[in-house]
């Protein structure tokens, strides 16, 4: 099953194909920076049953060469047969394509990253009729970041430094320098900031650095449906729950939710919610409003209020 925080890994290579350089950089292969990237279909299924998808393909087109495709896998941990997966990505996409292939396997812990880069041969008695040798990014090529100065000239590369060292001893320090370049960038380019923001907290999860990140970080753009900080602060009551009181602070969450989810909600279902100093119940409607399709439907599960059981509005 494909994860949030994999799908995280891979769309950041779809949606802001700029950090390709630097990475490139690390890696020591050389990659123009006016390079073109497009999107490839990932389906590498020629014929039922198999099912083989790589994450993410790219077209890369150098100004100083050919072009060639970039396929790109998420690897959280050391999986039996893999090796013979991404050595058939390889040759499916050339024969395909007719194009040259290079694979990235990005890596979170130094033992995966290891044990990603290969080289897995297929062959035998001697011989070697196919190598597939990964390029391979991971804690031990990706730089510490913990100056917010450096972080901001570079943004795609620090947050997936953050990513690559969420469980080294430094990542309390790279995520602080990381927020602040983030909070800055957001007064010049807030679809940048907003969309790294996002990405970071779906990729680190609940993680310690992924709870960590929520403590940094107090107020951002809110994301639908995925559980981001802004929406995390209001259904725990805090944002405006610590000023004005916590049944204040609860209505308001619960308001708050429904609005950015384009959800309508009517004057009598503002007065109930606004008037309501039951914090059960309130915690009840809050949890419920970031599922409900009708404002209404948060007082489903309120059997001892007339008028308001199931499939009553």
């Amino acid at each position: 099953m494909v994860t949030s925080a994999h799908e995280g890994m891979h769309r950041i290579f779809q949606e802001r194909p700029e950090i390709l350089a630097p990475v490139f950089g690390v890696l020591g292969v050389p990659l123009s920076a006016k390079a073109t990237v497009d999107a490839v279909t990932t389906d590498v299924t020629e014929a039922r049953p198999l099912e083989r998808r790589v994450d993410t393909v790219l077209r890369v087109g150098p100004s100083d060469g050919e072009d060639f495709l970039l396929a790109i896998e998420s690897q959280s941990g050391k999986v039996a047969g893999k090796e013979r997966s991404w050595a058939y990505y390889v040759a499916f996409l050339q024969a395909k394509y007719g194009l040259p292939v290079l694979l990235l396997v990005v890596c979170q812990d130094r033992v995966t990253a290891k044990w990603a880069a290969g080289p897995f041969d297929c062959g035998t008695r001697g011989w070697t009729a196919q190598r597939t040798h990964p390029l391979v990014v991971g804690p031990e090529n990706l730089p510490v970041i913990t100056d917010a100065r450096t972080a901001a000239k570079n943004l795609a590369l620090a947050v997936l430094s953050a990513l690559a060292h969420a469980r080294s001893a430094d990542s309390d320090a790279i995520l602080k320098a990381l927020t602040t370049a983030l909070h800055e960038t957001r007064t010049t380019d807030p679809e940048t900031a907003d969309y790294f923001y996002d990405f970071l907290e779906i990729s680190l999860g609940n993680s310690p650095a992924g709870k960590k990140l929520k403590e940094i970080m107090s107020f951002v753009n809110y994301f639908p449906g995925r559980g981001t900080v802004r929406e995390t602060a209001y259904l725990e009551g805090k944002a405006e729950g610590k000023a004005e009181g916590k049944a204040e602070g609860e209505a308001k969450g619960i308001l708050y939710v429904l609005e950015v989810r384009g959800i309508p909600v009517p004057d009598s279902v503002r007065e109930r919610i606004t008037t309501c100093t039951d914090l059960g119940r309130l915690d009840a409607w809050l949890e419920r409003s970031r599922t409900v399709a009708r404002a209404e439907d948060l007082f489903v599960e309120d059997p001892e209020v007339p008028g308001t059981g199931p499939g009553r509005a």
